[in-house]
C-alpha cells in the first residue's frame, strides 16, 4: 500500500541511494577520493554557520541572475526584430549557429583575454541563454495562428492585445523549455566560469580552493549548494513566467474611430475587380457598390469567390485588377471559420474588439447563456463557437459588418435567434452577409 504514495516512494529511493553512497565510501576508504553524505552534510553545516557562505552565495547568483536575464531580454528583443524585418533574421542566423556550437571553455579563454573575471561568469551565462531564448522565440512567433492574426487586421486590435492574446498563447510551449534549458544551462556554465576565472565571493572559487586543499567533502558540499540554488532559481523563475502566462490584461479593443458623422452614400466601391490563383480565374470584371446603412446578401453557390471578395474588401488581399475604393477603415468580420482564441473566454474574445465588456456581455448574452460566456471558447459547442463569431462581429463599433456564412453549425432555432440578433444590432451600417438561407 505504503508504495503507491508517491511521496514516500521517492523518500524511498533518494534514502536508498544514500545507503548505497555511504556503503560505496566506506569501501573506498580514502576522504581524498570519496567522502560520504553524512561527511558532506557536516562540510555544508560547517560553511553554512559563517557568513561568507552566505555572501558567496549572494554573489554568485547575482552574476548568474544578471547574465541570465540580459540575455532573455536581449534575445527576446532580437527575435522580435527578426520577426518584424526578415533581413535581420538572415544576419542573425549564422550567429546564432555559432553561438550554439562554440564549446563555452572556448568563450570562457576569449572572455578572459578580454574582460576580467569578476564579470566572467556574467557573460558566459548571458552566452548561453541568448540562442536558446532567441531561437525559441522566432519559432514561436512563427507558429502563431495566421487565422487569428488575419482577424486581428481586420479589427485592427491593439499590438498588446494581439501579443497577450494570440502570440503569448503561441509562445508559451517554446519559452517552457527555453527557460528550463536556460537556467540549467546558465548554472553549470556560470559556475564554471568562475571555478576557471574564481572572483572573489563566488561558488567557483570555493569550489577551486576546495580542490587544491583536496577538500572532497567541500568539493561535494558546494556542488550540493550549486544544485539547489540552480534548482530554486529555476522554480521562481518558472513561477514568475507562469504567473505572466496566465496574466489577463484588460483588453484595449479595435483601434479605429468611428466619425461622430456617418458616412453617407457609397461606402464600398468596386471597378471591374479580377482575381486570380495560379493562373486559375476566381473573381472577373467584378463591379458593384455598397452603401452605407444597407444589407447586401449574396447567395451564389460555393467555390464562387464570394470569400475572395469578402476578403479584399476586408483589406485582407489585393485585387489583381480593377479598384476597390472603400470609405471607411472600421471593418469588422465573421469568417468562415470561427477564429476564436480558444483558451479564452466568450467575454474576452469579443472584447478583444469592443475594449469595453460591458458591450461585449451584452451582445453574447443575446447568443449565449450567461454560464456560457465564462467558459474557455474550446469547451463550447460548434454552434455556440459560431454564435460568439458573429457577436465579435456585430459588437465591434464599425461601419462595415462582413458576415461570411453566419448561420454554418446552427440549427433552425438558433439561426433565426442569430438573424433577430443581427437586425436587431445592425445599427445602420452596412452588412455584407454570404448565405444559403433565402
Amino acid at each position: 500500500m505504503f508504495l503507491n504514495n508517491q511521496k514516500l516512494r521517492k523518500a524511498i529511493i533518494l534514502a536508498g541511494w544514500l545507503l548505497l553512497w555511504q556503503l560505496l565510501c566506506l569501501w573506498v576508504d580514502n576522504d581524498i577520493l570519496l567522502v560520504g553524505p553524512v561527511a558532506t552534510c557536516k562540510a555544508l553545516l560547517a560553511q553554512g554557520v559563517t557568513m561568507s557562505f552566505w555572501v558567496t552565495i549572494f554573489w554568485s547568483l547575482l552574476r548568474i541572475a544578471v547574465g541570465f536575464f540580459a540575455g532573455v531580454f536581449m534575445g527576446l528583443v532580437l527575435a522580435f526584430l527578426s520577426a518584424r524585418f526578415l533581413i535581420i533574421e538572415e544576419i542573425l542566423s549564422p550567429i546564432m549557429t555559432l553561438m550554439k556550437a562554440i564549446p563555452v571553455a572556448s568563450f570562457v579563454v576569449l572572455f578572459l583575454i578580454w574582460w576580467s573575471s569578476s564579470v566572467l561568469s556574467i557573460a558566459i551565462s548571458f552566452m548561453v541563454v541568448l540562442p536558446n531564448i532567441y531561437l525559441n522565440t522566432v519559432a514561436g512567433i512563427k507558429s502563431a495562428d495566421k487565422r487569428l492574426l488575419e482577424m486581428s487586421r481586420v479589427h485592427r486590435m491593439s499590438g498588446r492585445d494581439v501579443f497577450f492574446y494570440i502570440y503569448r498563447d503561441a509562445l508559451r510551449p517554446f519559452w517552457d523549455s527555453a527557460i528550463k534549458l536556460s537556467v540549467g544551462m546558465s548554472w553549470k556554465s556560470g559556475v564554471a566560469a568562475e571555478v576557471i576565472g574564481t572572483p572573489d565571493f563566488s561558488i567557483g572559487e570555493a569550489l577551486y580552493m576546495s580542490k587544491i586543499h583536496l577538500d572532497t567533502a567541500g568539493v561535494l558540499a558546494w556542488t550540493i549548494v550549486t544544485v539547489l540554488m540552480s534548482l530554486a532559481f529555476e522554480k521562481a523563475v518558472l513561477a514568475g513566467w507562469e504567473a505572466f502566462a496566465k496574466w489577463q490584461p484588460k483588453c484595449r479593443g479595435a483601434k479605429y474611430v468611428i466619425a461622430d458623422k456617418k458616412v453617407a452614400g457609397v461606402l464600398v466601391q468596386l471597378e471591374q475587380i479580377g482575381k486570380s490563383y495560379a493562373g486559375k480565374t476566381v473573381l472577373t470584371d467584378i463591379s458593384q457598390e455598397y452603401e452605407y446603412g444597407k444589407t447586401y446578401y449574396f447567395r451564389t453557390p460555393s467555390g464562387s469567390g464570394k470569400s475572395t471578395l469578402f476578403r479584399m474588401i476586408a483589406g485582407l488581399e489585393c485585387q489583381d485588377m480593377g479598384i476597390l475604393k472603400r470609405q471607411t477603415e472600421a471593418v469588422s468580420m465573421a469568417f468562415q471559420e470561427d477564429r476564436l482564441c480558444e483558451n479564452y473566454n466568450a467575454l474576452v474574445n469579443v472584447s478583444m474588439v469592443t475594449g469595453e465588456e460591458a458591450r461585449a456581455r451584452e451582445h453574447l448574452l443575446e447568443l449565449l447563456m450567461p454560464e456560457d460566456i465564462e467558459k474557455p471558447c474550446r469547451e463550447l459547442s460548434g454552434g455556440m463557437k459560431r454564435r460568439v463569431a458573429i457577436a465579435r462581429a456585430m459588437a465591434a463599433r464599425s461601419d462595415l459588418v462582413i458576415l461570411d456564412e453566419p448561420f454554418v453549425a446552427l440549427d433552425e432555432e438558433n439561426r433565426r435567434r442569430v438573424q433577430h440578433y443581427i437586425e436587431q444590432y445592425k445599427a445602420g451600417r452596412t452588412l455584407l452577409i454570404a448565405t444559403h438561407i433565402e
